[in-house]
Order: C-alpha cells, then sequence, then structure tokens
C-alpha cells in the first residue's frame, strides 16, 4: 500500500527564535519511503537534524522574524494490514523486563501514576492479565471520555482528563498509558500519522494523531484508546514517556501557530510516479 503523507506549517516570530521540531517519519521507516521532497522553508533557511534519547528525528532551526511556512510531502509503502492483535501476548514480570523498559513504567509530566494506582487497581485489577487487560484499559479509556478539538488544552494530565471526562487523541492516549503503567505494564506515547483508511472519513480537518504501544509478550504493540479498533496505516513520527518527550514545536521565545496542515491519504502507483518525474 502506497500512502502519502505530509505537513504544511506557518509560525510567525516578533523575533529571532531557536525551535526543536518533531515533524517528519522515524528514521526506520527510511527504507519504505519511495517518494520525498526535499524540506522547504520560506523564507529559505539552513536546518539540521539530530536524534534524541528516544531515536526520534528532532529538526533544529532558527525561525527569522515574522511568517516561517515549512513543507514536506512524501509517499511511503506499508502494509495494508491492520494492527497486529495478538491475543495470548502476556505481561512480564518486572525483573525480567529489558532496561530499556523500566522508564515506561514510572510517572512522567503527563502521567501521574502516582496519582491514579489505586483507581487503577479498583478499576482493572480483576481483569485477566496481558492483553485482555490493557484491552479493557482502552475500552474504558474510550468509554469514560468524550472526545472533541474544542476540549483541546495542552496542559491536561491524565488524571485531569480522567475528571473532566473530555479531551483529545493525547488525552485518551495519556490516561491509558498512565493506567497501564499503575497496572505494571510498560507503556510509551505515540503521535504520527493516520490517515482515514478502511474507516469512513472524518470531515474535520486532519491532524497528527496520538496513540500508545504497550511491551507485552516481548514485543511492542500499538493500541488506541480514542478510535478503539486496529487501524490501517500508522506512520509513527515520535515515541516518548508522554506528549512532552514528543511536541510538534519547542521555541526558545513565544510563536504564533497560523496555518497548519496534516495530509495521509491512500494512494496508486500513477501518482507515485507522477511525483517522481515532477521532481526529477
Amino acid at each position: 500500500m502506497l500512502i502519502r503523507y505530509g505537513y504544511e506549517l506557518t509560525l510567525n516570530c516578533s523575533q529571532q527564535t531557536p525551535m526543536m521540531c518533531l515533524l517528519d517519519e522515524r528514521p526506520e521507516y527510511a527504507p519504505a519511503i519511495r517518494y520525498q521532497s526535499s524540506l522547504v522553508t520560506s523564507p529559505a533557511l539552513a536546518t539540521h537534524c539530530y536524534m534524541d534519547d528516544y531515536g526520534n528525528s528532532v529538526r533544529r532551526l532558527v525561525a527569522p522574524v515574522g511568517d516561517l511556512t515549512i513543507f514536506r510531502n512524501a509517499i511511503i509503502e506499508v502494509s495494508d494490514a491492520a494492527d497486529p492483535v495478538a491475543l495470548d501476548a502476556a505481561e512480564i514480570p518486572i525483573e525480567k523486563l529489558p532496561d530499556e523498559c523500566l522508564a515506561f513504567l514510572l510517572a512522567s509530566r503527563y502521567c501521574e501514576t502516582d496519582r491514579l494506582g489505586d483507581l487503577a487497581w479498583g478499576l482493572f485489577g480483576r481483569t485477566p492479565q496481558g492483553w485482555a487487560r490493557v484491552q479493557a484499559i482502552c475500552d474504558f479509556v474510550n468509554a469514560h471520555l468524550t472526545f472533541g478539538y474544542e476540549y483541546a488544552r495542552p496542559t491536561r494530565t491524565a488524571l485531569e482528563a480522567y475528571e473532566e471526562r473530555v479531551g483529545v487523541c493525547r488525552d485518551f492516549a495519556h490516561l491509558a498509558v498512565a493506567f497501564c503503567r499503575c497496572m505494571n505494564i510498560p507503556a510509551r506515547y505515540v503521535n504520527g500519522f493516520l490517515g482515514d483508511i478502511g474507516v469512513p472519513p472524518d470531515p474535520a480537518p486532519m491532524d497528527y494523531n496520538a496513540w500508545f504501544e504497550v511491551y507485552l509478550g516481548g514485543r511492542w504493540f500499538a493500541f488506541d484508546a480514542r478510535h478503539n479498533i486496529p487501524r490501517i496505516g500508522r506512520i509513527t513520527v515520535a515515541r516518548g514517556r508522554d506528549a512532552m518527550d514528543v511536541p510538534l514545536a519547542t521555541s526558545f521565545g513565544r510563536h504564533e501557530l497560523k496555518q497548519f496542515k496534516v495530509w495521509t491519504d491512500e494512494v496508486d502507483g500513477g501518482v507515485l510516479q507522477e511525483a517522481m518525474r515532477v521532481s526529477a
């Protein structure tokens, strides 16, 4: 399956402002990229990327005074299968977890396991361990929270989402991540591209999506508390403990987001050939 994806955003700064951005797919997707435009900035400026502690590709730049537009377009070949489901995937005892999983058991900025532990064990302590327990957490979060872009608030924590019962996809992910960690299941926050492939189209403007991954049976699996069904065509941009680790943009000075467009859609080979012809 071929998926075209990309973004165009315009920022406005009142002074030169250093920034770090997480906008592009993770490096492991490189072998599957069939076409990728150069990064285009208007006005033109120099940028460079580095790898953070979680293996994400972070782009550094210094935004000029006034508007800055950043654009990129790509086509990737991915499986047409939905997210894997492994009903027999078991929890791993903490003492046998790989060292790199341990950070994803701990409290973080938006996932207050210390304040949600008793609630989590009261809700899920009697559920079957493993995959069924994580699915029970997704079912609860999906039913407990009401989704709406009007509910977006960048400072909302998992506990606040539970209490307010509203949120956007990051809030669904934060609450599910926190509950999983409370139950001693490593869970990490993920964001990336997710189009309406294999599901009815959503008329709302597309955005980066948030979901989460848990470590069961010796590997990481994707779960999505907002949609709560396996989906086709996830393209991961970043992973971390929570949204604090993977912001769209971190600016060392004030900025205003004036325009933000994201696209993710299935295309055929003709679109790929045309994109490559135009870029040649």
